[in-house]
């Protein structure tokens, strides 16, 4: 009687890339002014890549924006905008979907320095790595942001921040608040969301 012994067939070697890095003049050279649905932001030499906001996630923009301009802070020549280069640190360019600054800011803006909006808002689609979303989170409030809100389309909610781990949950007539860094800008999530 005899045994056939069969040797395993080696198995392939799996070669994992890592992603190139780039410097900040790369990215602002090929993915700056880059148009193809895309928004781009640039993370320690790496690109990020997620889609950016579509006409219907826009109109959180428009109906924000009709609410800012009642603020003092409009008033005072503060301004929203929608995925503008904000850099959270040296080595992190990010485009918030919706951000404020304030009248002060935007002076020093266009003498071309660096702000860091104390308001901004992401719109949350299914698309969105949870991982990702809680990182930036960290990194913005470490920017020096005070308020973030995530706005999730599909649920029909606002979460709220105060911090990293200072979250409301807006839903329904739960007002939705900018305090403290827009103190009279606030919209109840029904609205937000009619």
């Amino acid at each position: 009687m005899s045994t056939a012994i069969s040797q395993a067939e080696p198995k392939p070697k799996v070669v994992v890339r890592q992603p190139r890095r780039i410097t900040l003049q790369e990215f602002l050279q090929n993915y700056s002014n880059k148009e193809d649905g895309y928004k781009y932001e640039w993370n320690n030499g790496l690109v990020e890549k997620t889609i950016t906001m579509n006409q219907q996630q826009a109109n959180f923009f428009f109906l924000l924006l009709d609410f800012f301009q009642k603020t003092s802070a409009s008033k005072n020549g503060g301004g929203l905008i929608t995925e503008t280069d904000m850099f959270t640190s040296s080595v992190q360019m990010r485009r918030p979907d919706i951000a404020f600054y304030s009248g002060a800011q935007r002076l020093l803006m266009k003498k071309g320095e660096n702000q860091v909006a104390p308001w901004l808002a992401e719109v949350i689609s299914p698309s969105d790595n949870a991982d990702k979303i809680n990182e930036k989170l960290e990194e913005y409030f470490k920017a020096g942001v005070q308020v973030v809100w995530h706005i999730f389309p599909a649920s029909l909610q606002v979460y709220v921040y105060t911090a990293p781990d200072k979250v409301t949950i807006c839903r329904g007539k739960t007002l939705c608040s900018g305090a403290p860094a827009l103190p009279d800008f606030e919209i109840s999530a029904e609205c937000l969301f009619a």
